[in-house]
């Protein structure tokens, strides 16, 4: 198989602390978990043939990226908002392929780190947010 279609993929965020997720409406675009992990340079003067050394360093969760056709009215929008402003990180999750036997989805603890909306004179309202993810996301496969 060449690859998946990923129309239908569902951002998802934890509405009460409690697991009850509810989906965020109007995504156009997702991109993430950008994860990554730093190399700690211990290259010495003695290092084989003068080429640098390195170990593995600590893991960063990375970041989630939505581009939304933005509705200021819509609750699931107005909540973004929210999770912006308010202290605690939230639990959201990324569903790919709902419904089907191959759904995975990937569980992340995060804070809104950026919300950019767009007001274009001749195209839809956007708005563009980053999810900065705390610690390990889980891809767990979910499909019946």
């Amino acid at each position: 198989m060449a690859g998946e279609d990923a129309t239908g993929t569902l951002l998802k965020r934890d509405s009460d602390g409690a697991g009850a997720f509810v989906t965020i409406a109007n995504v156009e675009d997702l991109a993430g978990p950008s994860r990554s992990r730093n190399m700690i340079d211990v290259s010495a003067h003695d290092s084989p043939d003068k080429y640098r050394e390195f170990v593995k360093g600590m893991k960063d969760g990375g970041e989630v990226t939505a581009t939304i056709n933005y509705a200021p009215g819509e609750t699931s929008h107005q909540a973004l908002d929210d999770d912006f402003e308010e202290d605690e990180l939230r639990d959201y999750q990324l569903v790919m392929l709902p419904g089907d036997t191959d759904e995975h989805t990937w569980d992340f603890t995060a804070g809104i780190s950026e919300i950019s909306d767009e007001f274009p004179l001749d195209d839809k309202m956007a708005r563009e947010v980053t999810f900065k993810i705390s610690g390990k996301p889980a891809l767990t496969a979910t499909g019946a």
